[in-house]
């Protein structure tokens, strides 16, 4: 097996990558127990719930953490024998495990069979690895992205076993294409909140395994229709819909054209908030309307290194949402990967230099400002 936002400008720079899509230019804590579980639903299988949410707050808010892109090869490979109290994402799941709900992207299949498929790189991993997320305070794993189907059909089979077993729900992927599609539907501190999934990525994996209706796969935002029927249908289902997209060109801090019209379309279609990952690097955020975008989370849990600029820049965004779907506060928790792979939290001046960076990056996104969460 093949073995990688923000962070200091100065401190990060040019070093060399591991990429992430099969054509790149470049080489590329556990839930509480005290709290009452959340109710839910994670589409076509039935996934559980993750356990984490408590009860409602007072005035009814609800937080939701994002992160990006997830690795456990090379230099990663090793986190998932990280036993408690330390956890496989490090210090920064305090982050995620503060928030009543936590979602991000798991790069890669779940097997050790099938052959590789004919792209420039690709990554496996266990089981284990879904057990370390939900261990590092991750609530909702999406999984529709350009590597999870890297090793062919019986790789495919194998995630899909492993998304039916998981102890955290897994969106984005499934048997076919309603059940990629299908959001996960739960209910966090009674609030009712759906997450969807897919991936924008123009790629072999998009083409050869996009999900159809007699076809196992990933959800593809290239269908752009079915994803807005998603989006629409979710909404149906709950007040809060998330949805968790694979979007944005490698090694570009600024959103293209194809993730600005499909971020218009999502937000009229009811998503209160539409981010993601892909680019290596972190993307500007901000609100569309009513509607929160986040045009790219970076690299977070990180198996190799990058030839793009700040890629190690990465960091937690907690949103505060209301039981309705506004956004009424935003905060970043930046922090940098380390030279194990790993999101280590920054602080001081360090931090300052990295959220300044970050606020700088709205600048090409035709977003204004979040409001900023209270204190």
């Amino acid at each position: 097996m093949r073995r990688v936002a923000a962070a200091v400008a100065l401190l990060l720079g040019l070093i060399p990558l591991a990429a992430c899509g099969p054509d790149d230019p470049a080489p590329a804590p556990a839930a509480d127990a005290a709290k009452p579980p959340a109710t839910g639903t994670g589409g076509a299988d039935g996934a559980t719930p993750s356990g984490k949410p408590g009860a409602p707050r007072p005035d009814g808010s609800i937080t939701v953490a994002f992160a990006g892109d997830v690795h456990f090869e090379g230099r990663t490979e090793a986190r998932l024998a990280v036993k408690a109290p330390d956890q496989a994402l490090g210090p920064i799941s305090q982050t995620l495990s503060d928030a009543d709900l936590a979602v991000l992207n798991l790069e890669t299949a779940i097997t050790d069979r099938g052959a590789p498929e004919p792209k420039t790189y690709t990554f496996r991993t266990s089981p284990k690895a879904l057990t370390a997320l939900k261990d590092s305070g991750v609530d909702v794993v999406s999984m529709a992205n350009n590597h999870a189907v890297d090793f062919g059909a019986d790789g495919l089979t194998d995630t899909l076993a492993a998304k039916a077993s998981s102890p955290v729900p897994v969106i984005g992927v499934g048997r076919n294409a309603k059940e990629a599609y299908a959001p996960y539907v739960t209910t966090v501190r009674g609030v009712k909140v759906a997450v969807v999934a897919a991936s924008q990525v123009e790629d072999l994996t998009n083409q050869k395994w996009r999900a159809g209706a007699n076809k196992p796969g990933i959800a593809s935002a290239l269908d752009t229709a079915a994803l807005t029927k998603a989006v629409e249908t979710a909404k149906q289902q709950a007040p809060v819909v998330l949805v968790y997209l694979h979007w944005g060109d490698e090694g570009k801090a600024c959103p293209t054209g194809a993730q600005t019209a499909i971020a218009k379309k999502l937000a009229a279609a009811g998503a209160t908030a539409v981010v993601g990952t892909h680019a290596h690097t972190m993307l500007g955020s901000g609100m569309l309307g009513n509607t929160y975008i986040g045009y790219g989370f970076g690299n977070f849990l990180w198996y190799g290194t990058s030839n793009y600029a700040f890629s190690n820049e990465t960091g937690v965004t907690t949103l505060t949402l209301t039981a309705a779907g506004k956004v009424t506060g935003e905060t970043f928790t930046p922090a940098t990967i380390d030279g194990q792979g790993v999101p280590v939290p920054q602080t001081g001046p360090a931090a300052e230099a990295a959220l300044k960076r970050r606020d700088a990056l709205r600048g090409c996104t035709g977003l204004t400002p979040a409001p900023a969460a209270a204190r």
